[in-house]
C-alpha cells in the first residue's frame, strides 16, 4: 500500500513537475510568468505530506480512493455554493431532477454560514406539506448537526426511499426558537406548470420549476386560457419560490411572450462560457397584459424571465427582491459516471445588468402581508327604505358566479388589481 501510495506522489509531482517545465519554456519566447501562474509545488508536496498523515495515523483506516474523492470534492467546496463533485449518485439525482421525479423531501438548498438554506420548498412536496419555508436555516438532521457539513453530503442526507422519515432541526427568522420538523419522504414528481381563471378575463400560470418539458408546457397551458377565455385581458405569471432550473426553458417562456430580442446573455473566462440568447417573433399572448410575481424564493432561470421580461418592459415584476442567483453552472461528466458541476459564467439580462448576488428588484415591491375583510355595521341603504323606486334594468339578469378568493394571498391579490387597472387605462387611450 505505502509502494503504491510513494509511486501516486511521485507520478503527481512529476507530472506538475513536467507541466511548470513546459509552461516555463513556453514563456522563455515572450515574457516570464508571474509568480502566481507557476504551479504550487510546495503546496502539492504539503498535500501529500497530509495524505499520508491521514492515511497511516487517522483513528479509522480510510482507503485511498476514499481520501483522493474527497479532496476532489474539496477543490470545489470552496468556489462558491453552487460548484460541486457529483459521485455517480449526485450525477444520477441531478439528472433525474432535470426530468421532475427523485426521491427526497422536495426543496432547493444552499450553503450559508456553514448551516443548510432553503432557497425554496416546491409546490405540493412534503416539504412544502409540512410547513418548510424559503429562507429557512437547517442545523441539525436526524439529530446530527449540520455545521461545517458540505453542501453535497447534507443533500444526501436529505434524500432518501419513499416512506423514510428525517428529522429536522430549522431556525426561521421570525422565531426565537428553532422549529422541529418530522418530514416523510416520497418520490418528487414535480408538475413544473399549471393555470387556471382567477376571475372572467384574467388567467393565472403558476411555474414552479424550470424543467425540460417545462418550455412547452407552458406554451400549451396559455393556449387553454385563451381557449377558456375567449376575450383574455390579461394573465399573471407566478415564479415565487421558484428556484430555477434548465437555461433553454427559461429562453423558451421568455420567447413565448416575447417579440424578439435578447431574452440573457452569459459571460465567463472561456469563449464556449460567452453566449447570447435572442427570442423569435411572435407573441403567443399578442401584447395582452402581463404581471409577473417574484420573492427571495425566485432564483437562476426565474430570474431570467423576470429580468428580460422587465428589461422589454413586456410585465410588470411584482413581489419582494429575487435571491440573486446569476451564475452559469456547467455539468462536465467525468467519463465513469461521475461529473463536475462547475460555475463557468454570470448571467446578464437583456439591458447589462448583472443577476449574481442583485437580483431583479420588483416594479411595484408588495411585501407577503395577512389580509382581513373589514366588517362594516350593518347600514341602511336606498333598498332598505319603504317606498323606494324600483331598478329600471335592462339585460341579463340571472346571477354572477362569485369569484375566487384570493385575499388571503395578498401579492396575488395586488397583482390581479395592477392588471385591471392596466385594462381600464388601455380603454382610455
Amino acid at each position: 500500500m505505502l509502494k503504491n501510495y510513494l509511486s501516486l506522489t511521485a507520478a503527481l509531482l512529476v507530472s506538475f513537475s513536467l507541466s511548470t517545465q513546459t509552461l516555463a519554456n513556453d514563456n522563455n519566447s515572450a515574457e516570464k510568468s508571474p509568480p502566481e501562474e507557476q504551479l504550487p509545488l510546495r503546496e502539492l508536496r504539503i498535500f501529500t505530506q497530509v495524505f499520508e498523515q491521514i492515511r497511516r495515523g487517522y483513528v479509522e483506516e480510510v482507503k485511498d480512493t476514499e481520501l483522493l474523492e474527497n479532496a476532489i470534492a474539496g477543490l470545489l467546496l470552496e468556489l462558491d455554493p453552487h460548484s460541486a463533485y457529483l459521485n455517480e449518485s449526485d450525477y444520477d439525482e441531478l439528472q433525474e431532477s432535470a426530468t421532475g421525479e427523485y426521491g427526497g423531501l422536495g426543496m432547493v438548498v444552499g450553503a450559508e454560514r456553514g448551516m443548510i438554506k432553503i432557497i425554496s420548498p416546491i409546490d405540493d412536496t412534503p416539504a412544502a406539506k409540512a410547513g418548510i419555508k424559503a429562507g429557512d436555516l437547517i442545523v441539525e438532521v436526524d439529530g446530527a448537526p449540520v455545521r461545517g457539513m458540505a453542501l453535497q453530503k447534507a443533500i444526501d442526507k436529505l434524500r432518501g426511499e419513499k416512506g423514510t422519515s428525517i428529522d429536522l432541526t430549522v431556525l426561521r427568522n421570525d422565531q426565537e426558537v428553532p422549529i422541529e420538523f418530522t418530514i416523510i419522504r416520497d418520490i418528487i414528481q414535480v408538475s413544473s406548470v399549471r393555470s387556471r381563471i382567477l376571475e372572467p378575463g384574467y388567467g393565472y400560470v403558476r411555474i414552479s420549476q424550470f424543467q425540460t418539458s417545462s418550455g412547452d408546457d407552458f406554451k400549451k397551458e396559455l393556449l387553454d386560457l385563451k381557449q377558456q377565455e375567449t376575450e383574455l385581458k390579461g394573465v399573471i405569471i407566478d415564479l415565487r419560490n421558484n428556484p430555477g432550473g434548465l437555461v433553454p426553458a427559461s429562453v423558451e417562456i421568455s420567447d413565448a411572450v416575447l417579440d424578439g430580442g435578447t431574452v440573457v446573455y452569459t459571460e465567463g473566462r472561456l469563449p464556449s462560457s460567452n453566449s447570447t440568447y435572442q427570442a423569435t417573433s411572435g407573441d403567443l399572448l399578442e401584447g395582452i397584459p402581463i404581471v409577473v410575481l417574484i420573492n427571495g424564493g425566485s432564483a437562476s432561470a426565474s430570474e431570467i424571465v423576470a429580468g428580460a421580461l422587465q428589461d422589454h418592459q413586456r410585465a410588470a415584476i411584482i413581489g419582494t427582491q429575487s435571491f440573486g442567483k446569476g451564475s452559469v453552472q456547467t455539468v462536465i461528466p467525468l467519463g465513469d459516471g461521475r461529473a463536475v458541476k462547475l460555475t463557468t459564467a454570470r448571467y446578464f439580462t437583456p439591458s447589462g445588468r448583472s443577476i449574481q448576488a442583485e437580483g431583479i428588484v420588483p416594479d411595484i415591491i408588495v411585501e407577503p402581508a395577512e389580509i382581513r375583510r373589514y366588517q362594516l355595521r350593518d347600514r341602511v341603504r336606498e333598498e332598505d327604505l319603504e317606498g323606494h323606486l324600483e331598478q329600471a334594468s335592462e339585460g341579463d339578469d340571472s346571477p354572477v358566479e362569485p369569484e375566487e378568493d384570493i385575499t388571503d394571498d395578498n401579492q396575488l391579490y395586488e397583482a390581479l388589481n395592477v392588471l385591471k387597472g392596466f385594462q381600464l387605462l388601455s380603454k382610455k387611450l
